[in-house]
């Protein structure tokens, strides 16, 4: 049982990224009050959470619904997932990035951020290969670390500093680069 949990724990947890996830936090509600920061972070994890259970649940529903299988969502989502690793990874640091709307809790910190193509195919393998309760526990689990995160970004880019946590977050990003290739790969032989 706990080989199964950190068998669906990890991807769910690279697909995710807390840690990547806290630098981008940061980075959006530089200048914005405390409690305005707050309320981002929880807006970003019930809107991140609900779409991956509204996924985890009804995902196969959705797809017979559309006609697509889990295999055509594999390689949509891998494609996608690689375009943004891969802009991630050549992003400069030294860009200025667009303004955002004062919910950006919502988009794009809780999709496509927490639950975007990567967390969603995700979710629907690991259901279907560790289990619908190993699958949720890991979920839960990740969208824990997701708030502590959120509540302890300040502390940790502290810590780690901006330098530190842009390396984390180009490792994370070629790590799901690697999980978007494995993905293509899996819906394609399917």
């Amino acid at each position: 049982m706990v080989e199964r949990f950190i068998q669906a724990f990890i991807p769910l947890f690279v697909a995710i990224d807390p840690i990547g996830l806290a630098a981008i936090f940061l980075a959006l509600s530089r200048g914005t009050a405390p409690a305005a920061k707050r309320r981002i972070a929880h807006q970003a994890t019930l809107t991140g959470g609900g779409v991956a259970l509204m996924f985890l649940f009804l995902g196969q529903t959705i797809f017979t619904a559309l006609g697509i299988t889990v295999s055509d969502f594999q390689i949509a989502g891998g494609l996608i997932l690689f375009i943004l690793a891969a802009r991630d990874l050549i992003h400069s640091a030294a860009e200025e990035p667009a303004p955002l709307a004062d919910d950006f809790g919502v988009v794009p910190l809780g999709m496509p951020l927490i639950a975007g193509p990567a967390t969603i195919t995700t979710l629907l393998l690991l259901a279907q290969t560790k289990g619908l309760a190993v699958t949720l526990t890991a979920l839960v689990v990740n969208l824990v670390l997701v708030v502590l995160a959120f509540a302890y970004s300040e502390w940790l880019g502290r810590k780690i500093g901006q330098t530190g946590l842009r390396a984390i977050s180009k490792l994370i990003s070629m790590l799901l680069a690697a999980i978007a290739v494995n993905m293509i790969r899996h819906g394609w032989a399917a």
